[in-house]
């Protein structure tokens, strides 16, 4: 009976094989997350108003922060989602638009002085310093009522029924029992003694309500039933979980060059994070656990949930 080597004795061409196969699976992973990306920015291009009259610079700074790059992640997970129930492929990009315009918004108030008082953001100065402190409030203002002006239109979805849960959904998600209340615990953790469930708690809501959105988004599309609604939730708390902690072990192992941000923030302002709980090491055993429960609760959609179960080992082994 023929028997596998052991992993010592495999031979170097067996092992370059294996090594070329993964480099393609990464090839090809990040050829559909950049498709993804195109995908979406092209709706947004054509949702932000450009720049005119006496208010021209409002549109001016929305546009500036929304075009800065970015992964798109959490539209590559609406359209993947939607993908799964064969959800049209119109309504998927604009819902994925309006979750993009959200999480904009939401990092163009972080980088603001009151929050994390940060000058840089994907490589280039942040709104608020490009602009001015008036003008990055006002455009996250704008880039989130702007969502919802995205969901609200039929071309979205031709029920308004699924338009509303969308809409809905989009609100508890991004409000204060959702990523603003996580931002709230995020700022008072510098003077407080927070343990894991409170980091947990943290990271749920200001990370991983937006990653349970983007999932959830692409089954309200196809008008599923809840159980395969749920089924997506449950991964996106496991991939939202592993993404964050992936972010703060960057913060402390990255530079500023590879993050495009400034590197140790988070040290610096002393936040409430897995890796100040368990360590590195730690750390990065628990995001790996997280990435393996999260692609293996798809294990049942075959083939059609292939890029959603990479995700969650892209987020984690990822550089930047």
């Amino acid at each position: 009976m023929l028997t596998r080597p052991e992993p010592h004795t495999m031979s170097s061409t067996t092992h370059a094989q294996s090594v070329a196969v993964a480099e393609a699976d990464d090839r090809n992973f990040t050829a559909s997350l950049s498709r993804s990306a195109e995908i979406v920015d092209a709706v947004l291009q054509r949702a932000l108003p450009q720049p005119a009259g006496l208010h021209g610079r409002i549109h001016e700074a929305t546009r500036y922060a929304v075009f800065a790059g970015g992964k798109r992640l959490r539209p590559f997970l609406v359209l993947q989602s939607a993908g799964l129930f064969n959800a049209k492929p119109a309504g998927a990009a604009r819902t994925a638009a309006a979750i993009e315009a959200v999480h904009t918004y939401s990092l163009v108030h972080d980088d603001l002085p009151c929050m994390d008082d940060d000058d840089l953001r994907r490589g280039r100065p942040t709104t608020h310093r490009a602009f001015d402190e008036a003008t990055a409030v006002l455009a996250g203002d704008a880039l989130l009522t702007i969502a919802f002006e995205i969901l609200a239109h039929k071309s979205t979805h031709d029920s308004g029924e699924v338009r509303a849960r969308l809409i809905a959904r989009l609100a508890e998600a991004a409000g204060s029992n959702g990523m603003i209340g996580g931002q709230m615990i995020d700022m008072q953790a510098p003077s407080r003694a927070f343990g894991p469930d409170d980091v947990i708690l943290l990271q749920c809501l200001k990370t991983g309500a937006l990653f349970e959105y983007a999932c959830e988004a692409g089954a309200i599309l196809a008008e599923t039933d809840d159980i395969e609604q749920e089924r997506l939730r449950h991964y996106a708390r496991d991939l939202g979980l592993a993404f964050q902690i992936a972010d703060d072990l960057l913060d402390v192992t990255g530079t500023t060059e590879q993050l495009g941000k400034t590197a140790g923030k988070d040290v610096e302002q002393g936040k409430a994070t897995l890796v100040s709980v368990y360590g590195l090491d730690g750390a990065r055993k628990e995001a790996t656990r997280l990435a393996g429960n999260a692609a293996r609760l798809l294990d049942g959609y075959g083939d059609r949930a292939k890029l959603l179960k990479e995700l969650p080992h892209f987020i984690v082994d990822r550089e930047s």
